[in-house]
């Protein structure tokens, strides 16, 4: 009986007769490069925004900021894509700041031209991800500050900034690994909302047209790539989780 081998051979497209295996390959870089971005951008906004809200409890900034939130998770992603082309794309849009779409160039041709095609596309698809942690963060902060070890924390001298910083959110922020992991996974699988609207060639935009054109070994290959990375991710947080919660060892 001969031993297992893993080719990873995922057929040949349909459409143009190409290994899928090949097109996954090379669109992946795309596709790395759009999930960590946006996943840095949400991760800066979520957690200030969140620490605040919970800390400043019913102020006018927390009412400001969820009020911004709810708005950011009830917009889809295609229309603030398209909205962001209207406004800030420099072929058609008013303000003519960033690249439009299609204007994606590979990072070892020009990394300022790759850095600034991509910004748009980053920022549209934080924004709803930003929006759902901020609240999430805040939802978990203020049951934590509640613990009768936060007590302990202040009634021991230290700083509010230290107890909440480091006793309070070290805690709150595990439930949020976890959906961190689950979305970086989804996204590697390809985003493709966010790769179709702003034509970018990544797994989500081939995966957008095998979808259209009926290629069947595509649609299978990128569905078992998303399976794949969101695996890989659900590994990695169960790791994490050693280093974040002292109740787990391994």
């Amino acid at each position: 009986m001969k031993g297992l081998v893993l080719h990873f051979d995922l057929g040949y497209s349909f459409q143009n007769d190409v290994s899928v295996r090949s097109q996954l390959f090379t669109r992946l870089p795309v596709t790395i490069s759009l999930t960590i971005g946006a996943f840095v951008f949400w991760m800066l906004l979520a957690i200030p925004i969140g620490v605040l809200s919970a800390v400043r409890r019913r102020s006018l900034l927390d009412r400001g900021t969820m009020g911004v939130a709810l708005v950011a998770i009830s917009a889809p992603v295609y229309w603030l894509g398209l909205l962001a082309l209207f406004l800030f794309s420099s072929d058609i849009g008013i303000f003519h700041l960033l690249p439009g779409a299609g204007s994606y160039t590979p990072f070892t041709h020009s990394p300022w031209h790759w850095f600034t095609s991509l910004l748009m596309p980053w920022m549209v698809l934080a924004a709803a991800f930003a929006a759902f942690y901020a609240r999430m963060i805040r939802g978990n902060l203020l049951e934590v500050l509640g613990e009768d070890y936060i007590r302990t924390a202040r009634s021991k001298g230290l700083s509010e900034r230290r107890v909440v910083l480091r006793h309070g959110l070290r805690a709150a922020i595990t439930p949020v690994v976890t959906m961190a992991g689950l979305d970086i996974g989804i996204l590697l699988g390809g985003a493709i909302l966010t790769e179709t609207v702003f034509n970018i060639p990544g797994v989500g935009r081939y995966a957008y047209d095998a979808i259209v054109n009926s290629d069947l070994p595509a649609i299978q290959g990128t569905v078992l790539f998303g399976a794949f990375f969101i695996i890989v991710a659900n590994l990695f947080v169960d790791i994490v989780y050693a280093f974040l919660d002292p109740r787990v060892r391994y």
